[in-house]
């Protein structure tokens, strides 16, 4: 009987162990996405300004600074890793490259000092924005392992504990940008 009660208390707390570990798991994942959150805020903050100074000088390029405004807004209204989310994210990052390509067709914007440094401010918050995104992919997969493997994953199906996504680019954005 003795041994039965310390292996069960031993049982016990193991179970305890690989639970604790896998909320600490998840509440890196919760903080690496509100990472690379945060970075997209400071992108969707700078698009307004950018679209502005287009404007004035791409008129041709309207259906371009609508969309980009658009896909801004949907995703300002998306707060949770969601594969959708992951798309609108792509699709606006996709946008936003075709309006650098813009400098090149207009040489008074490429001249423009505020375009110059809102292109810049663009360019660090999008090397931002990558390294969120590996951080929360190391995250990601460091759960998502631990949902996986045995023993935790039977932890984790009895606590309900759920596979995260990965962010993962899409094929817009795998392919070079030359045209708008």
């Amino acid at each position: 009987m003795t041994y039965f009660i310390i292996a069960l208390v031993l049982v016990i707390i193991v179970i305890i162990f690989i639970y604790n570990s896998l909320v600490q798991k998840r509440n890196q994942v919760t903080n690496a996405f509100s990472s690379v959150d945060v970075m997209l805020k400071k992108r969707a903050d700078l698009i307004p300004n950018l679209v502005s100074t287009v404007k004035g000088y791409a008129k041709h390029e309207q259906s371009l600074l609508e969309r980009v405004t658009a896909l801004r807004t949907t995703t300002q209204n998306q707060t949770t890793a969601t594969v959708e989310r992951f798309q609108a994210e792509a699709d606006l990052t996709s946008a936003l490259s075709k309006i650098t390509i813009l400098r090149e067709a207009y040489p008074d914007l490429k001249a423009n000092r505020q375009f110059l440094q809102l292109m810049a401010a663009l360019n660090e918050a999008e090397e931002q924005i990558s390294a969120a995104r590996r951080a929360y992919n190391a995250s990601v997969n460091d759960y998502n392992n631990s949902v996986d493997m045995f023993p935790s994953s039977v932890v984790a199906a009895a606590f309900r504990f759920q596979r995260q996504v990965l962010f993962v680019a899409s094929e817009s954005e795998k392919v070079n940008v030359t045209t708008v």
